[in-house]
C-alpha cells in the first residue's frame, strides 16, 4: 500500500459551490506539521513526523521507505529501538545448541558485552561502537583467544538482528573493525616419558585414564563416562556418552557434537583396563540424561570417585591431575599454602595430542585420525596436526631418490646417502 503525507495544520473541505478548499485545523501553528504514513510489511501502520517547511524531507523519507520495502531491505524503525540487552535475551532463549554451550555463550555476553552495549538500541549500531567496545575488551580480558570468543558471540547476535531486519548490516564485519586474533600456536605433544610420568603420579584408581587418553584419544568427559558395555570383545572401544556439567549438575550426554564413534582398542590399553577393573570394580552410576531435569540413566562406569560417584572435572583436576603434572616435572609444584598455577595447555587434552602424534608418526591417515578423535571435519584435524607429520618429507625425498636410481641417474654423494 502506498504511503502519503498528512498535513496536520490543514484539512480539506468541500464548500457550498462544490469546490475543495484548505481550512486551518485546531493544531495550526503548533507541533509537528507533517506526518509521513505508510503500512509496513506486517500490516500495521507506521509513521514519522516532520516540522513545518520540511515537506520535501518527509517526501524523501517516505520514498526511501517504499524503496526499501520493494528491495526487501526494509527495517522497522520501532522494532529497531529494542535494546541490545532485550534482543540478546530473546536470541539466547531461541538458541538450539546444547545447554553447556548455551551457558558458555550467555556468560561471555553477560560479563563482557551487556555492561557496555546493553542499553544501545539494536538498530543504532555503527562500527565505531564496536571499535570502542573492542578496545575496552583488550583492557579487561588478557587472552586474545577468549576475546575472540566474546567477539564472535556479539557478532552472532548482530547477525541475527540483520536477519530479523532490525539492522542494515553487521558492524562487527566492517573493514575498520579489527577482529581479535589469537597468536598462532602449535600443538607440542608430550613425550612418552612425560605421559608415563603423569600416569605414575596419579592415584592408582585413576591411572588407567592415561591409557585411554594416550592410547585411544578420548576426551576427559568421555573417560569419565566410559562404561563396561563400551568395551568391545573384538578390539574396539565404543564412545557413546560422556559425563559433563550442565548448570551445576553432572549429566550423561552424547560425545561432543553428538559424534558417536568406534576407536581401535590396543591390546596394551585393553590389558590396562582389565587390571583397573580387577582392582577397582565398576560402579553403577545414575545421572540425568542431557539436562538436569532429563530422564535418569544408569551406566556401569569404570572410573568413579572414592565414594563411588561420578567424577567432577574441577575436583579431579585440582586434586589429582595437577599434582601428577608436578610430579612428572611438567608444571612447578606450588609453594606451601598456595594453589597450583593454571595449566590449560597441560590438561587431559594433552593426551589426545600425544595420541595424534603417535598415529601420524606411524603413517596413519588424517581421515582415520579425524574419525578416531571424533572431529567433524578432517580439514580441522589437518590444520591442528599437520606439523606433526615430518615423515611425509622423508617419504617425499625417498620417492624422488628411488625414481632417480630406477632410471639409472642417481648421483653418488652425501646428499644421496642422506636421502636414502
Amino acid at each position: 500500500m502506498a504511503g502519503h503525507i498528512q498535513d496536520r495544520w490543514y484539512r480539506t473541505e468541500t464548500g457550498p459551490d462544490g469546490k475543495t478548499r484548505k481550512v486551518k485545523t485546531d493544531r495550526y501553528g503548533s507541533g509537528m506539521r507533517y506526518r509521513a504514513r505508510y503500512v509496513g510489511p506486517d500490516g500495521t501502520e507506521k509513521s514519522k513526523s516532520f516540522p513545518d517547511k520540511q515537506k520535501r524531507l518527509a517526501d524523501a523519507w517516505l520514498t526511501n521507505i517504499e524503496a526499501d520495502m520493494a528491495r526487501g531491505q526494509y527495517i522497522d524503525p520501532r522494532a529497531a529501538r529494542v535494546t541490545f540487552r532485550e534482543y540478546t535475551d530473546r536470541w539466547l532463549g531461541a538458541l538450539t545448541t546444547d545447554l553447556t554451550s548455551r551457558a558458555a555463550v550467555e556468560g561471555r555476553l553477560r560479563l563482557h558485552a551487556l555492561p557496555y552495549l546493553g542499553t544501545r538500541p539494536i538498530g543504532s549500531f555503527q562500527p565505531e561502537h564496536i571499535r570502542d567496545w573492542n578496545r575496552r575488551l583488550e583492557d579487561t580480558v588478557r587472552s586474545a583467544q577468549y576475546r575472540r570468543l566474546i567477539f564472535d558471540a556479539v557478532s552472532s547476535v548482530l547477525n541475527a538482528a540483520v536477519d530479523d531486519r532490525l539492522l542494515a548490516s553487521n558492524p562487527c564485519r566492517a573493514r575498520s573493525v579489527k577482529v581479535p586474533r589469537p597468536a598462532p600456536s602449535r600443538v607440542r605433544p608430550w613425550t612418552a616419558e612425560q605421559v608415563f610420568g603423569v600416569r605414575a603420579g596419579l592415584p592408582e584408581r585413576y591411572r588407567a585414564m592415561v591409557d585411554l587418553g594416550a592410547g585411544c584419544g578420548l576426551r576427559q568427559g568421555e573417560v569419565f563416562g566410559l562404561a563396561v558395555d563400551n568395551i568391545g570383545d573384538l578390539g574396539w572401544l565404543y564412545v557413546r556418552q560422556q559425563v559433563k556439567k550442565v548448570r551445576g549438575t553432572l549429566v550423561f550426554a552424547p560425545p561432543k557434537r553428538g559424534k558417536l564413534r568406534d576407536v581401535p582398542l590396543d591390546a596394551e590399553v585393553s590389558a590396562a583396563l582389565r587390571e583397573h577393573m580387577a582392582a577397582f570394580p565398576p560402579v553403577d552410576v545414575t545421572l540425568p540424561w542431557l539436562t538436569p531435569t532429563g530422564p535418569k540413566v544408569t551406566h556401569r562406569l569404570l572410573f568413579t570417585s572414592s565414594i563411588g560417584a561420578a567424577i567432577w572435572s574441577q575436583g579431579f583436576n585440582d586434586q589429582a591431575w595437577k599434582p601428577a603434572l608436578a610430579s612428572a616435572g611438567i608444571i612447578p609444584a606450588p609453594e606451601k599454602g598456595k594453589r597450583y598455577a593454571a595449566a590449560r595447555e597441560h590438561g587431559m587434552h594433552a593426551l589426545r595430542h600425544f595420541y595424534a602424534s603417535v598415529l601420524l608418526d606411524a603413517g596413519e591417515s588424517i581421515k582415520a585420525l579425524s574419525l578416531y578423535l571424533g572431529h567433524s571435519d578432517p580439514g580441522f584435524t589437518l590444520r591442528v596436526y599437520t606439523h606433526l607429520m615430518p615423515s611425509s618429507e622423508t617419504r617425499t625425498r625417498k620417492a624422488i631418490s628411488a625414481m632417480y636410481r630406477a632410471a639409472g641417474h642417481a648421483h653418488d654423494g652425501p646428499e644421496t646417502a642422506q636421502a636414502a
